[in-house]
């Protein structure tokens, strides 16, 4: 199982802005520079954090990208979700009924999977590893 590369980007963006001055936008280049990763493809990334309301774009000339939602409530599956979608990593190709038994131990898995995700939250992450940008 693998995340797209968009992930780890928007995981790791998440994480600077949940870190950055809460009133302050952020630059799409400042946020690019940081993951060595293209502005235009990061402002893709971020347009799809925008649309699940994580964080607000400001325009002007101070503009930028901040936290929208409180920052305390974003989890890791909350992003995912965002960049990938929330549909199943796995699908049985055999038409043979939704008792398939391979089917449901994948599920199962994906299920725990999802459950530490969504425990797991930036906040936690940012005061176990008391992280500073």
């Amino acid at each position: 199982m693998k995340f797209s590369k968009a992930t780890d980007y928007a995981l790791h963006t998440m994480l600077f802005l949940t870190v950055a001055t809460p009133q302050k936008p952020i630059g799409v280049q400042q946020l690019a520079e940081r993951q060595k990763v293209s502005p235009t493809y990061l402002s893709k990334i971020l347009t799809k954090l925008v649309k699940a309301g994580m964080i607000e774009s400001i325009t002007g000339v101070n503009g930028g990208y901040r936290l929208k939602r409180n920052w305390e409530d974003i989890s890791f599956l909350d992003i995912i979700h965002a960049i990938e979608g929330s549909a199943s990593l796995f699908d049985c190709s055999f038409d043979h009924g939704p008792g398939c038994p391979i089917q449901k131990v994948v599920l199962s898995a994906e299920e725990k999977m999802e459950e530490q995700l969504r425990n797991q939250k930036m906040s936690d992450l940012v005061r176990e590893h008391n992280i500073v940008i």
